[in-house]
């Protein structure tokens, strides 16, 4: 039997932009402070896997200095091509392990995000609740974005304005569906995202663009805004599915 949420995409209305614009700017003022704490969290966990990844870069601009006298010393040759394959493998699993932990923190602030809006007490910490119940699920899910990603830039770049839609969306979906399998998370990404795409696009980029003005606050006020850009991807994914009028607000036992 087909899923709720597929009938509940088909009856959808449009949102309104400009109500889902304004709605968002009133919740950012509610939730700015846990917008922040979910991006240091994030950043505290993937800072120091990035600066692995850094540290063969580091080796090769030692050996470059320590050889500086040799024009013709290539840092670069002094690895095989093995261990070039190693890296690129090592590299790729990183940047998953990365995403896997962006998406899980994002998924537990929409839960914040409906918290606040429906005047629900909002407690800190449960950040990496959805990576301790479904790490597999968003590890795949990572895994097909990546792919469909990969797969759009491949098709000359032009197909990733149409993927980032779908791609915004199988989160919020996740976020408060994690009972679906992972196809029928993206089916219903892409099917909501054909439905609404234009208005759905729209609201990402300005919404990215607002994200910036942080960066007016000499950088320091990024950390604020950044999260800004999901905030209109909850209300679109309320004004469209909805939410069952008996569902709890918060989906999973809050746990660090």
């Amino acid at each position: 039997m087909e899923p709720q949420i597929f009938q509940r995409i088909e009856t959808a209305k449009a949102p309104d932009f400009g109500d889902v614009l304004t709605k968002s700017f009133e919740l950012f003022k509610k939730i700015w402070v846990e917008g922040m704490l979910h991006l240091l969290v994030t950043l505290a966990v993937i800072l120091p896997l990035l600066a692995v990844l850094y540290i063969p870069f580091i080796t090769i601009l030692i050996k470059a200095e320590a050889n500086g006298g040799q024009p013709d010393f290539n840092p670069f040759l002094e690895y095989s091509v093995l261990w070039i394959a190693i890296y690129i493998l090592a590299f790729l699993v990183i940047m998953i392990i990365i995403q896997t932990i962006a998406y899980a923190v994002t998924a537990h602030f929409f839960q914040v995000c409906k918290k606040a809006d429906t005047g629900t007490p909002v407690e800190i910490g449960g950040y990496f609740v959805y990576l301790k119940n479904h790490f597999q699920k968003i590890l795949v899910l990572s895994l097909a974005a990546f792919g469909i990603t990969m797969l759009a830039a491949i098709l000359c770049y032009l197909p990733i304005f149409y993927v980032m839609v779908p791609l915004q969306l199988m989160f919020v979906i996740f976020a408060f569906n994690p009972q679906l399998s992972v196809s029928e998370i993206v089916k219903a990404g892409f099917k909501l995202g054909n439905k609404f795409w234009l208005i759905a696009f729209g609201l990402i980029i300005i919404s990215s663009m607002i994200a910036q003005l942080g960066i007016i606050l000499c950088g320091i006020g990024l950390l604020a805004t950044v999260f800004f850009t999901h905030i209109p991807m909850y209300y679109f994914y309320k004004e469209t599915i909805g939410f069952d009028d008996d569902s709890p607000t918060d989906v999973l036992p809050n746990s660090f």
